[in-house]
Formats: structure tokens, C-alpha cells, sequence
């Protein structure tokens, strides 16, 4: 109760923050969307040229794409870890976090809350029902309670994953990081992964397993029978990530030697 407590003051706060400034607050809506429409029309440009893209039509991968944002957009509102070497470690912040009686990673995610990007999961739900009305998508009374929980199993592998990043920073505290690389390479899970070759559609698996943020689920409401176990590993990769970035983080702070000189 004191950790859902604490997340309902921040969150308070936050929103009370945000509202000091509409202008910039407008500013950001207009830049993820415009950031997003250009994503979208690179796969129509794509489709420009082709009908199918290795048996995909534009409407599923336009579809994939709609399911993507949505896990995307609850990560980059509750895990926005993008500046943790810069800012806790090589600023020292983390000192800060480290003298409070609550948990070091928990206090961060608070801290660097954006709720405003969650915009980009109802522009996810709007391409997705356009995509869906389109491909004559059937909608059955089960799949919002199974959407929600692949949602919330992508956020996990993607939240897991930039932790396990993040910790890198514990063991070399370097100004360089991988988080921008880790960013660019999240999309690709937007696309269907036999597009790709044999070892990145294992390294997108099963290694950093962005497949498993829009694909993966994705291919579950597409009806594609051959990828139906791999839609219902979404939650369970995602937990398991998760479980593990926490580990990690543990084991990191220990490792943790300040600011100092």
C-alpha cells in the first residue's frame, strides 16, 4: 500500500506540473504524433511499390504497427530510463535516491513519469481498428482482456530490457551508452520478423525479444495460426524479463561506488 501510495502522489504532482505549461505540453503531443505519422507513411511508401511483403499485406503490417505503439507508449510513460548513466551515475543523482527509504528503481521510474506519452497508445488503438476494419477483423468478446494482457507483456520486455541496459552503468560508469543503439533497434519489432534473416529473427526472439512487443501478439488477433504459441509467450517472456532487469538492477547497486572522485 505505501508503494501504490507513493505512486498515486507522484503521479498527482506530475500532472499538476504538466499543467503549469500547455504550451509545451501541446508541443509534445504534436511531435509523437508527427513522429509516428512518419513511421507510418514509410510502410505505405513500401507498399507503394509492393502488394505483399513476404506475404504480408499492408494492412496487417499497418495493423502491427497500431499494436506496437501501444506497448511502446505505456513503456516511454512509466520507463523513461533513456538518461540513467548520464544523470544518476555520471551526475551522481543516485546518491540522492540511494538515502530513501524506498526502492532505488521504483523511485526512478516516479521520478521520470511522462504520462503524456501515453497519446501514442490511442494512436496505436485508432490504426489498429483501421488496419482491423479493413482485413474484416472479427472482434470476439475475449480478445480485449487478452489485448490488455499482451500490452502489458510487451511494456514488460521492454521495460526489462532497458533496465538490463541501464545497469550496465553500475559496472562502467562511462559518459557513452547503449540505450540510443538498444532505441533504434527496438523498431525493429514494428515488422514481421521472417522479413528478416534467420539470426536476427533469433537475436529479436530470443535475445532482445522486441518481436514479442508488436508481432507476436499482433499475429494473435491477425489469426495466424502459426504464431499462436509464440502470442501467448508475450506475458511470459515479459515477466521473465522483467524479473531478471530487477535482479540485475540488485545486484548493480551493490556494485554502486558513488560520485565521488
Amino acid at each position: 500500500m505505501f508503494y501504490i501510495s507513493m505512486f498515486f502522489q507522484y503521479t498527482s504532482q506530475y500532472i499538476k506540473t504538466r499543467f503549469q505549461y500547455r504550451a509545451d505540453l501541446f508541443v509534445e503531443f504534436f511531435s509523437d504524433l508527427l513522429s509516428q505519422a512518419i513511421n507510418l507513411v514509410f510502410i505505405l511508401v513500401v507498399f507503394g511499390h509492393t502488394s505483399l511483403l513476404n506475404g504480408w499485406s499492408r494492412d496487417e503490417i499497418i495493423f502491427i504497427y497500431g499494436f506496437f505503439l501501444v506497448p511502446s507508449a505505456v513503456f516511454s510513460s512509466f520507463f523513461n530510463i533513456w538518461d540513467f548513466n548520464e544523470r544518476y551515475i555520471v551526475k551522481g543523482e543516485l546518491d540522492r535516491i540511494l538515502t530513501r527509504p524506498i526502492h532505488s528503481l521504483f523511485q526512478i521510474i516516479l521520478e521520470r513519469i511522462e504520462l503524456e506519452s501515453l497519446l501514442g497508445a490511442v494512436t496505436g488503438l485508432a490504426v489498429m481498428f483501421y488496419a482491423g476494419s479493413r482485413l474484416g477483423l472479427e472482434l470476439h468478446w475475449y480478445d480485449p482482456f487478452v489485448f490488455v494482457i499482451f500490452v502489458i507483456g510487451g511494456a514488460l520486455v521492454y521495460g526489462g530490457i532497458f533496465i538490463m541496459i541501464a545497469c550496465i552503468s553500475f559496472w562502467a560508469d562511462a559518459r557513452t551508452s547503449l540505450m540510443p543503439m538498444m532505441y533504434n533497434i527496438s523498431s525493429y519489432g514494428r515488422y514481421p520478423v521472417n522479413i528478416y534473416n534467420k539470426l536476427i529473427r533469433f537475436v529479436l526472439t530470443w535475445i532482445i525479444p522486441f518481436a514479442f512487443v508488436g508481432v507476436y501478439p499482433a499475429a494473435f488477433f491477425l489469426g495466424k495460426n502459426e504464431w499462436l504459441w509464440y502470442s501467448f509467450l508475450t506475458p511470459v517472456i515479459g515477466v521473465v524479463f522483467f524479473i531478471l532487469s530487477i535482479l540485475l538492477w540488485n545486484q548493480g547497486v551493490k556494485k554502486y561506488r558513488g560520485a565521488g572522485n
